[in-house]
């Protein structure tokens, strides 16, 4: 698995566009997080139809060509420097291949933060653009407006990115299977992960990468679902290592993980602060890095964006 490539860091008054391809999106948040952005010194633009909501089926922030046409809109402005989500949800899946990918690709990279609903796009700029992304906290999320540390370390991410090269555990995290691997990060949030198989966008398997899986609001029989439909796919052959995140509002989980990715015979390690948790850090997917489980590291290559 190679290094994608890697969008431009942002500098002070840098344009970025929000986007909703998935969930409506409450005004009041949206306000709140664009005043966060107002707050860095950026110019957020709206995209036309992020307050939209769908006429038939009200979890859907509008019709899905709308939200494609708003996504593809944003990534192709050259004015526009980076992309950011609004929130996530349910709905990439119903608009991603309303996507223009060829003239996506032909406006070349730039930073997309999303996560959650949001790994479908993940994906799916991975294999068909070829781009890094981050898997980072969303504009109108409540993850995003009540916690410092999410902030904090977006904004590194996206303005200097070389100060969060070394993304470290949460305290309390241990090494699930011990070692160190090298690979390319890639994943996100586990159900997207599995409902992605055999779709046009889905990688073939996640040989030569580090995994990051997170996911919420799950019963432990489904996250076992979930994982097992990747092992007995054949997605998890040859992955170099793996991260877990956050299983925030999961039933236990820890002795699961343990004994479906346990005989992978990688490290894995728990607890790295990505995800639907409080306070989520922004991990770069498509990046170079180097997994140390004993320490509860990720130091990657090159920094998330040039």
């Amino acid at each position: 698995m190679k290094a994608l490539r890697r969008g431009r860091r942002l500098a002070p008054g840098a344009r970025v566009a929000v986007v909703a391809p998935s969930g409506p999106v409450p005004e009041d948040r949206l306000q709140a997080g664009l005043d966060i952005l107002r707050g860095w010194d950026l110019d957020p633009v709206v995209a036309p139809h992020v307050l939209d909501v769908h006429g038939e089926f009200d979890y859907l922030a509008g019709a899905d060509a709308d939200r494609a046409a708003d996504l593809q809109r944003a990534w192709c402005d050259p004015d526009v420097d980076a992309v950011l989500c609004a929130r996530g949800g349910y709905g990439v899946q119903r608009m991603v291949d309303l996507l223009d990918w060829e003239a996506m690709r032909a406006a070349g990279p730039k930073a997309f933060v999303g996560y959650s609903d949001i790994t479908a796009l993940h994906e799916a700029f991975a294999v068909r653009l070829g781009v890094s992304t981050l898997h980072g906290p969303m504009v109108a999320a409540a993850d995003f407006l009540k916690h410092a540390r999410a902030q904090d370390h977006l904004r590194a991410t996206l303005f200097e990115p070389e100060s969060v090269q070394v993304i470290t555990a949460l305290e309390g995290a241990a090494a699930l299977v011990p070692g160190s691997a090298r690979g390319v990060t890639l994943g996100g949030c586990l159900c997207l992960l599995a409902a992605d198989l055999g779709t046009s966008a889905a990688r073939p398997s996640a040989r030569g990468g580090l995994l990051c899986l997170e996911d919420v609001g799950e019963e432990t029989y489904r996250v076992d679902r979930y994982l097992t439909q990747l092992l007995r796919g054949g997605w998890l052959s040859g992955v170099s290592g793996i991260l877990l995140g956050s299983w925030a509002e999961c039933e236990p989980v820890r002795d699961l993980l343990v004994e479906r990715l346990g005989g992978l015979g990688v490290p894995v390690v728990e607890e790295f602060g990505f995800g639907h948790g409080d306070g989520a850090l922004t991990v770069p997917l498509g990046v170079a890095g180097r997994l140390d489980a004993e320490a509860g590291t990720l130091t990657l290559d090159a920094p998330a964006l040039d």
